[in-house]
């Protein structure tokens, strides 16, 4: 009994110690938001002084990737540290199944965190309005979790985040640590919201993987508008949370779900779909004005902030932890990212033609140099996913009509099929516009990626077929039995190649030899040759 009780008070008073030591984590998302459009990459038109000074004080990544270039996919890969394929909610309206834990509930359980999600929809409890039948099963089965998940929960929009903040706080005990994710609407389509001023298309500068177009400038420009809005938003989220519990031992976290609404952005395996800003402040432990360009993945945001918190990284959770960048230590970089491309929206198969916006079944690889994708729905036509019907998308398209569109991107988005197997050197080529699979300088390489990609898949029990076939058997001659050639060569008195009847019956019994003698004799001469006597295999043997 006392060493039961030393135990429980040793347990006791280490859960208290954890918890006074662990730091509250803040997560804060904004929505189609691509790499680097804040000005403190360098985006110099645009003015977002609060995340350029946050930046500054913190450090910024510049190869930040999330798991999916969609909304749900890249939430329940933020959310699990696992990919989108592991985690089984590929298709868009997917909800998060009971048995994925995400990494919030860890902290609740093991750490004693005050959990809450709040803001734009976190998109992690499927979608079943318009479908009668997704009603009925999704209350069948109780398949919409977070509010057992989580201790707060609310997806009221970007406007209420001030109220809704002030909600969560006046629910959360004083004495425990939080986590909050925070979900931003901006710069998500369509992109409506004023951002105190108009930025004019002729300032825009124009990234080069889009063509310069007086439609992609319009776009952009109001694209950039969002961001500048959502700019005072994110520093009223601070000030909230510096007035209600201080930012003492705070580590904040922003990033994006995943990229821009553009022509090889959302939707698209192409970084500009995949490539978002990642911003991290922690006061007193990350060095102010710090970068890393390092591979990071979105699986990788869930190991760093359990062990954070001090908590040991569940073996299922396949993504690595970045503290040690944060705390300026030796940290073991990525090989590779990888992410995978399904289903948008509530996009149905109602078309043998269906376009890739809806419907696309892709998954790319990518190391510090090269980008491998994999597509296997190649016939389905390319279409931008939310903004087909924008400025821009149409400017492209009627270039391309008249023929003036450069090469590089008419290959890109007009060619059909698509090909099955796109690679891009991305020191050469950091747009994607050319097409290097297949050719000979870059067989080793892009057998490298589809290998790595191969064994990403099998680990996470991908239901898609493998890049990677193994070549057809070939048939073969049986083998001869090395043993009967030694009998034969032995049973050949005469040495004339072929056994005669006396030869092979010799010493055996009569009944038994005859039998064996004409199931061997194939061609039924009177004698065995050599092939016929060796074949391991005999047709109409006796039983």
């Amino acid at each position: 009994m006392p060493r039961l009780f030393y135990t429980i008070t040793l347990y006791l008073f280490l859960a208290c110690f954890a918890s006074a030591t662990a730091p509250n984590i803040v997560f804060i998302l904004s929505d189609d938001h691509s790499y680097p459009f804040l000005g403190c990459y360098g985006q110099k038109e645009m003015k977002t002084p609060n995340f350029d000074r946050f930046a500054a004080e913190g450090m910024k990544f510049t190869r930040m990737f999330t798991g999916a270039p969609q909304c749900v996919p890249s939430r329940a890969t933020y959310m699990t540290g696992r990919s989108p394929v592991a985690s089984r909610i590929t298709r868009f309206s997917s909800p998060l199944p009971r048995d994925e834990v995400t990494f919030p509930e860890l902290l609740k359980e093991q750490a004693g965190y005050f959990v809450g999600v709040l803001g734009r929809s976190y998109h992690l409890d499927g979608a079943v309005r318009g479908v009668d039948v997704n009603e009925r099963v999704f209350e069948a089965n109780k398949l919409q979790t977070f509010k057992d998940r989580f201790d707060f929960v609310d997806s009221t929009g970007q406007g209420t985040v001030p109220d809704t903040m002030s909600a969560f706080f006046d629910q959360r005990p004083a004495d425990r640590p939080y986590f909050l994710w925070v979900n931003f609407s901006d710069p998500h389509h369509p992109w409506t919201t004023d951002g105190g001023r108009k930025m004019d298309p002729a300032e825009v500068k124009v990234p080069g993987f889009l063509p310069d177009l007086p439609g992609v400038r319009e776009d952009l420009a109001r694209y950039m508008d969002e961001i500048e809005h959502m700019d005072g938003d994110f520093q009223r989220v601070l000030d909230i949370l510096e007035q209600r519990a201080g930012l003492d031992n705070t580590l904040i976290v922003f990033a994006g779900d995943n990229g821009m609404a553009f022509p090889s952005g959302k939707g698209s395996l192409h970084d500009p779909g995949l490539n978002v800003p990642l911003l991290v402040w922690w006061r007193g432990v990350i060095k102010p004005a710090s970068a890393s360009d390092a591979l990071i993945s979105g699986e990788d945001l869930a190991p760093t902030c359990l062990e954070a918190a001090g908590l040991k990284v569940p073996e299922r959770i396949t993504g690595k932890s970045y503290l040690p960048l944060l705390r300026g230590e030796d940290h073991e970089r990525r090989e590779f990212i990888f992410a995978e491309r399904g289903p948008h929206g509530s996009a149905a198969m109602t078309t043998p033609e269906p376009l890739a916006s809806g419907i696309d079944y892709s998954r790319c690889v990518r190391n510090d140099r090269y980008k491998l994708i994999y597509n296997v729905t190649p016939s389905h036509r390319y279409s931008p996913v939310d903004s087909a019907g924008n400025p821009s998308w149409s400017d492209i398209t009627q270039a391309h009509e008249t023929g003036v569109l450069d090469s590089g991107y008419a290959t890109f988005w007009f060619t059909r099929p698509r090909p099955v197997i796109e690679l891009y050197d991305l020191q050469s080529d950091p747009h994607e516009l050319r097409n290097l699979a297949g050719t000979t300088e870059m067989k080793e390489v892009e057998h490298q990626l589809k290998e790595a990609l191969q064994e990403k898949m099998i680990l996470d029990f991908d239901y898609l077929p493998l890049p990677l076939a193994g070549e057809p058997r070939k048939k073969t001659a049986p083998k001869a039995d090395t043993g009967r050639a030694a009998q034969f060569t032995q049973k050949d008195a005469d040495k004339n190649g072929s056994l005669s009847w006396e030869e092979f019956s010799k010493g055996r019994d009569k009944a038994d030899a005859e039998r064996w003698f004409k199931a061997r004799d194939r061609d039924g001469d009177g004698v065995l040759s050599r092939e016929e006597f060796v074949a391991s295999s005999v047709p109409n043997a006796p039983k």
